[in-house]
């Protein structure tokens, strides 16, 4: 989150930075709320001292056995206003808390201005897209011909959005889990297995909460959270924690399966993989030092984009602006592969820097080589790479006029197997 201090010395520049994200918020009252805190703070401050004064007098007074009751009323006068003080500033800090958490983070001076998806740039592409000589089959109707993801027995056990991968569909989900683990341990990420479920806290410090509670499934007995991404576990793993700088980078990469309500959802932009409840995704996060968060960006997607690469899988790289970044994000990339029975491009990757701002809620820093004071790190993330829609394109970049699937060579040491049907 962003600290008061910085606010009050960059009011327009926050005001103007959540504008552009299309978020309203009451930087007056946050500011208000805190001059009345240091009121609060310096008038019970400068009572303390008083009650204090006051002490003395009354010893000095009972051991010369005079009369000190007029002190003492006075002085338990003080001590209800003090105790008055204290209740107001817990309120104000509460309140004040719950200011702060409702602020976004500001976008970084080379996000473009924009207010919807429209607006996003289209600053790289990679492969070629080419109609081949046949009718292509969407994904759904050709896992469905195969046998390899049964959507209608996954809806009757669960709901929709919750598929089964039968067969060689399961093996193929393995072994992309496997090589995008591969390929993210010869990157020089360390593999973490992370817990699916997090509590409040955890949800706080990588900024689910408060934004997206609608988006998430809770466990309200044990006011536990299903992770909608393993950025959240491996994110706070370090949190509360002074790291040295000759720690950083971290690079951490996490296989998970991940849960969201996707309230609201509906079309065809929905249909088969295209958007699920419960789905595979392995995670790349980095925890950087603050002078590198730009550069540890620009690696994190060619880590992701590689991945696509080698897959053989046309894709185009946005730069998504102002209004399409989201709460936490100063710059974010989206890749987007393209599903050629669909003709559309579907995202399987975001990759973001939150600079120091989840870092703050988490209260995570490093200590600096010279010696000096702790400073923040900076946090980033991105998808390396989410599946179902990896496998959807696959399934409708490598079918065969006969309706058969062509494995990229890439994954036969993991499927072992080349063909589908």
């Amino acid at each position: 989150m962003l600290d008061i201090k910085f606010i009050r010395e960059n009011t327009e520049r926050v005001r103007q930075g959540a504008a552009s994200k299309g978020i309203d918020v009451d930087i007056d009252a946050l500011l208000s709320l805190d001059d009345k805190r240091k009121e609060l703070i310096q008038e019970g401050d400068s009572l303390k001292a008083k009650r204090n004064q006051i002490s003395a007098e009354v010893g000095k007074i009972k051991r010369t056995g005079g009369d000190a009751s007029p002190l003492i009323a006075n002085m338990e006068s003080i001590k209800e206003r003090i105790q008055l003080i204290d209740r107001e500033l817990r309120d104000i800090d509460e309140k004040l808390q719950e200011l702060l958490l409702s602020i976004p983070n500001l976008p970084h001076e080379s996000v473009p201005f924009g207010k919807t998806p429209a607006d996003n740039q289209v600053v790289f592409q990679w492969g070629t897209i080419s109609k081949p000589d046949f009718e292509l089959k969407p994904h759904w109707e050709l896992a469905e011909k195969l046998g390899i993801i049964d959507f209608g027995r996954g809806a009757k056990v669960t709901g929709a959005g919750f598929p089964f991968y039968v067969g060689k569909g399961a093996q193929l989900q393995r072994a992309l889990i496997n090589f995008f683990l591969d390929k993210a341990r010869e990157h020089n990420y360390k593999e973490l297995m992370p817990p699916i479920v997090v509590n409040e806290d955890s949800a706080r410090g990588t900024g689910q909460i408060p934004d997206k509670e609608d988006l998430m499934y809770i466990v309200e007995r044990d006011q536990i959270y299903l992770i909608p991404t393993a950025e959240v576990p491996v994110s706070n793993f370090h949190r509360d924690e002074t790291l040295q700088e000759s720690d950083l980078p971290l690079r951490y990469a996490a296989y998970t399966p991940c849960f969201r309500r996707e309230a609201g959802s509906y079309g065809k932009d929905v249909r088969g993989l295209n958007r699920l409840h419960q789905f595979d995704k392995v995670e790349l996060v980095k925890i950087v030092h603050p002078s590198t968060s730009y550069e540890e960006l620009e690696s994190l997607r060619d880590d992701a984009e590689s991945l696509l690469q080698l897959l053989g899988l046309p894709y185009h790289r946005l730069l998504m602006c102002t209004g399409d970044l989201g709460f936490t994000q100063t710059k974010k990339y989206d890749l987007e592969v393209w599903a050629p029975a669909q003709e559309r491009w579907l995202e399987v990757s975001s990759c973001s820097n939150f600079e120091s701002f989840q870092a703050k809620r988490m209260n995570m820093r490093f200590r600096p080589a010279n010696g000096g004071k702790p400073e923040y790190v900076h946090t980033l993330n991105g998808s390396g790479l989410a599946l179902p829609r990896v496998v959807a394109a696959l399934l409708e970049q490598y079918q065969t006029p006969e309706g058969k699937v062509i494995i990229p060579k890439v994954l036969h040491p993991y499927t072992k197997f080349e063909l589908i049907g």
